[in-house]
């Protein structure tokens, strides 16, 4: 019998603890192992063979560490290295594990909606990728996706400025409402956060896809229909809490963001 370990949670910096708030409110009963790279964010700048490897570093840390199953939260990271990894880097390494990704359950809750002029803001990599395009057309291909890059929204979430968000966001989404979205997917685990203010901003009608509401539905429902990966997940309703660069900032940020205190372990990832 496969020994049990927790739900391993990866992103690129802090903006996952939002996610992994969502995760365990979802499904209590599991533990939980996070890592953020908090040495490489943002990961929005970067390039493809950038995030590929960042990102294969944290998932073997993770499988090294007991995880039966990665979710990666990180959009961009999503974006870039989500399909290599399951194609090509789990069947050579870890034939038995799972990586999941956060992009194809938030296309599938908007395409529940019925709307047909979808939004999407991100970062420069997750909107330039054309990923959520590809993997909606899938379904769709005559939906429109409509996608604005929002770079200055990551540094206000991490650095307690959500105050001052409002009239960027207005500046971010004039394009996207001139095109006439009829909804709004928040294409990274920050932008949550943001959700009071786009409410105001937003006219009525335009709904507001996040990924805190539908990707750990889509968790519990994987887990599911996959007894035997589920049976693996160890149940103690715990978080350990990893980053690869602990300052009292992120510390400080982290726990904002996780809405309870957390200890961060400072983990290096080798090459």
């Amino acid at each position: 019998m496969n020994p049990q370990g927790p739900i391993g949670i990866f992103d690129s910096g802090l903006g996952g603890l939002v996610m992994t708030k969502a995760f365990r409110a979802a499904l209590p009963e599991y533990d939980f192992l996070y890592l953020g790279d908090t040495l490489h964010v943002p990961y929005g700048p970067r390039s493809a063979e950038a995030i590929l490897h960042f990102t294969t570093q944290a998932v073997e840390h993770l499988f090294e560490q007991g995880c039966p199953i990665v979710i990666i939260a990180c959009n961009t990271a999503s974006a870039n290295a989500l399909r290599r990894l399951q194609q090509e880097y789990l069947p050579d390494h870890y034939p038995d594990r799972r990586v999941l990704g956060v992009i194809v359950p938030t296309i599938e809750s908007a395409l529940q909606t019925g709307h047909t002029r979808i939004g999407l803001i991100g970062t420069g990599f997750t909107i330039q990728s054309q990923t959520y395009n590809q993997e909606l057309h899938k379904f769709n291909p005559a939906i429109k996706l409509m996608g604005k890059a929002t770079p200055l929204l990551v540094p206000l979430a991490e650095n307690d400025a959500l105050q001052y968000a409002k009239p960027i966001l207005q500046d971010y989404l004039a394009p996207l409402l001139a095109d006439g979205i009829d909804c709004l997917i928040l294409g990274c685990t920050h932008y949550p956060l943001f959700r009071s203010t786009l409410e105001e901003i937003l006219p009525a009608g335009v709904d507001i896809i996040s990924q805190t509401d539908v990707v750990p539905p889509k968790l519990k429902d994987y887990l599911l229909r996959h007894p035997g990966m589920e049976a693996r997940i160890s149940r103690g309703g715990t978080l350990r809490a990893q980053l690869t660069d602990v300052t009292p900032t992120y510390s400080a940020s982290g726990a904002q963001l996780l809405g309870e205190e957390v200890v961060f372990e400072k983990v290096v990832l080798e090459d």
